[in-house]
């Protein structure tokens, strides 16, 4: 997904506050793997994904538990990194070789004094990432894993054929024993 198309859909710039933005992005490419914020770490960046699929997760004694992907357009971000200067709680692993679009959090923030526009996107962005964290959260407290999994295969049905079945059930808050009945019932 080119930049332009990933600026628009968070909201609509001039074309001179975009051509200011866009001084600022780069792009970066890293290996499948590639652990790109570390939890306990103050991320200074926000990533755009052009190509490829992350996952966030947590990790606990015994094993990491999923709670987000991301694909080709999404933001990946620390919130609490973003919002406070503070360390975030997420771990985010490229799941595929990736090429991103890479902003400096600081440079941005100097952007928002700057330009009023561009104070308007950041404020779109936070928002719009609120609101998928509420769904998240929602779906979470509400719906059953059948539910869930039912909403990957209409909302995001690439994840099943490029994400590890295992991370898929993490996501879900199953095992993925659990996972492959739902997968039969389903079919």
């Amino acid at each position: 997904m080119d930049i332009d198309t990933v600026i628009d859909n968070i909201y609509k710039l001039p074309e001179n506050s975009k051509i200011s933005l866009k001084r600022h992005i780069t792009e970066v490419n890293f290996s499948k793997s590639h652990c790109l914020m570390e939890a306990h770490k103050i991320i200074p960046y926000i990533y755009f994904i052009k190509k490829g699929i992350v996952r966030a997760y947590s990790s606990t004694e015994d094993n990491d538990i999923t709670f987000w992907f991301g694909s080709e357009g999404e933001a990946v971000i620390s919130m609490k990194s973003y919002v406070e200067d503070q360390p975030g709680y997420e771990n985010i692993e490229l799941l595929e070789d990736s090429h991103l679009y890479k902003l400096e959090t600081e440079k941005l923030r100097e952007l928002f004094d700057q330009d009023i526009h561009i104070a308007n996107w950041g404020r779109k962005f936070a928002e719009k990432e609120l609101i998928k964290t509420e769904e998240l959260f929602i779906s979470r407290q509400f719906k059953t894993a059948l539910e869930r999994y039912q909403d990957i295969l209409t909302q995001k049905p690439d994840l099943i054929r490029r994400v590890q079945l295992g991370h898929i059930a993490s996501y879900l808050g199953i095992t993925q024993v659990s996972l492959s009945r739902i997968r039969a019932e389903i079919k």
